[in-house]
């Protein structure tokens, strides 16, 4: 295959699920800025790999894979960051305020508050209908983890946002 011909195929996956991707980056960090940026570093990283990816089963598994991957990062390094700052900038323990109701209801703020695995499980499964394999293989962990991460990430947005709103949430497809 020629180099444009290679090209030319990129840029046709490219144009199909950059924007796939991106809203996964987005539904999983929480931050509609960064997701943009995180599907072209992924991309770009995908590009790098290319030929060896274009011939795979499923590139988009692993382009979703690579994406898991970065926003996983992205998040710990934020969260390593937050703590440098707060222990640069604490003078002793403060008061512990209590969660804010009304942010809890927001789907995003309930899904933020998901470990990263369940986040990435209900979110494969829920936002993207991809099936209990397709999620596996995006995240690289066994269908029976999917199982039980989505089991268990689904119990705690019922825990977070109660049952008839995640019902209607499920049903209605709003994570999207």
């Amino acid at each position: 295959m020629l180099l444009d011909d290679t090209s030319a195929e990129f840029h046709d996956f490219f144009e199909r699920h950059y924007a796939e991707l991106a809203r996964f980056a987005a539904l999983l960090t929480g931050e509609a800025d960064a997701a943009d940026d995180l599907a072209a570093d992924a991309l770009v990283a995908l590009w790098q790999r290319w030929d060896r990816l274009r011939g795979a089963d499923h590139p988009l598994a692993y382009a979703r894979g690579v994406v898991a991957n970065m926003a996983r990062e992205r998040i710990r390094s934020a969260v390593r960051e937050r703590r440098r700052i707060a222990l640069f900038w604490s003078r002793g323990p403060g008061p512990v305020e209590a969660p804010d109701t009304a942010a809890v209801l927001d789907v995003r703020a309930a899904l933020a508050r998901l470990p990263f695995r369940k986040r990435a499980c209900v979110v494969l499964r829920h936002a993207f209908d991809l099936s209990e394999k397709e999620t596996a293989a995006a995240l690289g962990i066994s269908v029976g983890t999917v199982k039980s991460q989505t089991s268990k990430g689904m119990a705690e947005l019922v825990g977070i946002l109660g049952a008839r709103a995640v019902g209607d949430l499920v049903a209605g497809r709003r994570m999207r």
